[in-house]
């Protein structure tokens, strides 16, 4: 297959925009189908996975899986024998439509699909409207937003169907013109004049039926790889953009649920019901399977009634249980390593990472109007057909009676893989009998809600001269509830049977965790114990703590041989891809320069979803002073810069590429430095941003770089989720060198935390009349 090359003009900020400039010319089958307008559907045919150079090393490690099939692969083949019902239609003002069957949840993905049909059909980006796909059952596999596989998995047959449209549009326009369609050129919606609008019923089919066709050349390319801003952007920050609590459904009143305080407790007993009932503004309470439910004129008096009810709870799934406990049980479950002792001189090491949030800014909600025989959904969902399913069983309606309307989301890191709120907000409106707008609080989320489990990674490797035998990874987690499956309800139902989430998490493991290095023998397992805690697959599932415990070990094996951690990883790394990103680190953000005692620099790498990326961040972990904090405006360790690249293959979007690795990067310093849960007899203490320390305005680095490099590959890889495990491992290894001192737990405030608090105001630095803001992209 051959490759395509970038050509890279000069940007502001230094950086090259992203610009095709040769091609890849393959023939696809796509199908028009059978209504007035044209509407056209795609196919897709297998397609290679990325090649990759491998490195020369001492010792070469075997092969792994995902370096041959990866987690990409999987949902990409899932969504094969449906792709086809992905469809694109022209409509009679000429604009095009397309339900994109995934969920946006300010990741941009509405934005790249219009460019990747823009593109195909010759339109401006704004001709083009993309909204979220309803659950379609039929869909089976293809309507799952997860694993940073929307575009990868949709890159293809959306532009089969684009380009089916062009073609057929583009033939409707020579026989109204008389003309050699050979002749004629299409822009902005016009073809010689004639507008997509006045062709789409010429070009309309009376019957479904398969056409050939093939795609724009990469050379001709002039909206895929332009930055382009979010379409929504504007909407986002005046307020305009409606999220499911600001939708108006008839009826549909604010509601709240009186929670226990235990982790899982359920109510026994409702002392003071009918007083609650009689309190302003409620209209009514009703005991649900999960708590009392509130409905209320507004939020606020929903609020005060949850705060007046009285309730005997029973106990929670995790009562008496701590931090301590917890860690016990999974050090108890550790699996043993393959290589023992001895062969080489042998290093270990152990790190602890605790429980933490997703911390989506918005959280957990959804409407819902259930009646006798039907019922009505709002909600973000990730997961629309299991959901559906779900609340059908519950409901005990047939499932094509239940509608489920997926809205646009603000954030969700993985928490909206499951339907916590939909599913409540049903059994709520069903027993109330009315609809109802459910909105969890922020201590709901934080502290019944879902979080990214507590877990341990122990590494051994051994070392002989300038070799490493092996490497070895045990990861041992609290179980990583994954179970709305692939998407549907068939795998949904599979991963609830005994065994069935422990065996899904397995090989989600397997299908993404990459040891990048030739370090011999090379081993990764993990374990899960299921321990009745609510969890979900929080961004980036394993990789920020799996990389963060390999990447502090690399430094301790570059130590050991007295190399340089940058040269050490550059000598070992498998490809050329991820030495070209760690390069461009290291350059870009100079490495090995001098710096004052209590900071420190520190670099690390990841490959992950047909992607590699690289980190260089630097850190002040000096004693607080007052120059300091004049400084960094800031106590306790400051990562005052963060240089970042990645190649994710084809970019769609620059600049969208760039605002996911800022958001990644934001993650990884909670992850590393301030955010976890602290879990005391049965429940977590955190209620909210302002004991859980997730990273703030303040204590984001002043200077951030994002390196866009190209690998030439020809489709996009995974980008959701690709800027926190390189990151984590940086951070962690430049604490590490700051301090002198290896962290054996994260986040490093859990156990003794630290006073990360701003100053009020942040006077100007004399020497530095910007204060150190560089943010060049």
């Amino acid at each position: 297959m051959a490759q395509h090359r970038f050509a890279s003009p000069p940007r502001a900020g230094g950086e090259s925009s992203v610009v095709p400039v040769a091609t890849s010319r393959r023939r696809f089958l796509g199908y028009l189908v059978a209504a007035p307008t044209l509407v056209v559907a795609a196919e897709l045919t297998r397609q290679s996975v990325f090649g990759e150079t491998r490195a020369a090393a001492a010792i070469p490690s075997a092969p792994q899986t995902p370096e041959v099939y990866d987690l990409l692969d999987a949902l990409r083949d899932a969504g094969r024998p449906t792709a086809n019902l992905i469809r694109v239609e022209v409509n009679r003002d000429g604009t095009v439509s397309f339900a994109l069957p995934r969920s946006d949840n300010g990741q941009g993905i509405i934005t790249s699909t219009q460019m990747i049909i823009a593109e195909e059909l010759d339109l401006d980006v704004e001709q083009v409207r993309v909204t979220l796909a309803d659950a379609r059952p039929e869909l089976m596999f293809n309507q799952l937003t997860g694993g940073s596989s929307t575009t990868f998995t949709t890159y293809t047959p959306i532009r089969v169907a684009a380009a089916l449209a062009k073609g057929r549009l583009l033939a409707a326009a020579a026989q109204v013109l008389g003309q050699d369609v050979r002749t004629l050129t299409s822009r902005a919606g016009m073809i010689n004049g004639l507008g997509f609008g006045e062709l789409t019923e010429k070009a309309a089919s009376a019957t479904t039926e398969p056409v050939e066709v093939v795609l724009k050349g990469t050379e001709d390319f002039r909206v895929i790889g332009r930055p382009q801003n979010k379409t929504d952007a504007r909407a986002i920050v005046t307020g305009r953009k409606k999220f499911v609590t600001d939708m108006q459904v008839p009826g549909a009143l604010p509601t709240v649920i009186c929670r226990a305080p235990d982790l899982n407790g359920t109510p026994k007993r409702v002392r003071n019901l009918d007083e609650v009932r009689d309190m302003p503004g409620v209209t009514d309470v009703e005991v649900v399977s999960t708590g009392v439910a509130v409905r209320a004129r507004t939020f606020g008096q929903a609020i005060d009634g949850v705060n007046a009810l009285h309730v005997d709870w029973k106990p929670g799934t995790v009562a008496g249980e701590d931090d301590a406990s917890i860690l016990a049980t999974l050090k108890a479950a550790e699996l043993p390593m393959a290589v023992p002792p001895g062969i080489g001189e042998t290093i270990d090491h152990a790190f602890t990472f605790y429980f933490t949030s997703g911390s989506a800014l918005e959280t957990n909600s959804a409407i819902a109007d259930v009646r006798r025989d039907r019922a009505e959904i709002w909600s973000p969902l990730k997961n629309p057909i299991a959901a559906q399913a779900e609340i059908a069983k519950l409901l005990g309606l047939p499932q094509n009676s239940v509608s489920v309307h997926v809205t646009e989301g603000g954030g969700s890191f993985g928490r909206r893989l499951f339907f916590d709120a939909a599913l409540e907000a049903a059994e709520v409106s069903r027993a109330m009998g009315k609809p109802v707008k459910l909105m969890w609080t922020r201590a709901d989320d934080s502290r019944q809600g879902r979080v990214h489990p507590m877990c341990t990674s122990r590494v051994r490797a051994q070392i002989s001269g300038t070799s490493v035998l092996s490497f070895e990874q045990r990861h041992t987690s609290v179980a990583t509830q994954i179970n709305p499956g692939l998407g549907e309800a068939i795998t949904a139902a599979a991963v609830k049977a005994p065994l069935g989430n422990l065996t899904l998490s397995e090989s989600i493991f397997e299908l993404t965790q990459v040891t990048p290095y030739h370090f011999g023998v090379s081993t990764r397992f993990l374990n899960e114990v299921d321990m009745r805690f609510n969890t979900s697959s929080v961004r980036n599932i394993y990789s920020p703590n799996v990389a963060t415990a390999r990447e502090l070990m690399v430094d301790q094996l570059a130590e050991k041989m007295g190399r340089d951690p940058y040269e050490f990883r550059r000598e070992f790394g498998k490809t050329d891809r991820l030495r070209a990103v760690l390069d461009r680190v290291a350059d870009e953000g100079d490495w090995g320069r001098s710096m004052k005692k209590g900071t420190a620099q520190g670099i690390g790498v990841h490959t992950e979803y047909k992607g590699v990326s690289a980190a260089l961040v630097e850190i002040d972990c000096r004693p607080d002073t007052a120059d300091r904090k004049v400084r960094h405006g800031v106590t306790g360790p400051r990562v005052t810069k963060v240089v970042f690249a990645i190649d994710v293959g084809l970019v769609i979007n620059p600049r969208g590429l760039e605002a996911q690795m800022m958001g990644g990067i934001n993650d990884a310093l909670a992850q590393i430095l301030t955010s976890s849960l602290h879990l005391q007899d049965g429940h977590f203490v955190e209620a909210s941003w302002d004991n859980f320390f997730y990273t703030r305005q303040w204590n984001t680095p002043p200077e951030m770089k994002i390196i866009i490099v190209d690998s030439g590959a020809d489709e996009p890889g995974g980008a959701g989720e690709a800027g926190l495990a390189a990151t984590c491992g940086a951070i962690a290894c430049a604490y590490a060198r700051a301090t002198g001192t290896v962290p054996e737990y994260f986040p490093i405030n859990h156990e003794d935390p630290l006073p990360f608090e701003p100053w009020a105001t942040v006077p100007p630095v004399p020497e530095s009349p910007t204060n150190g803001l560089k943010y060049t992209f």
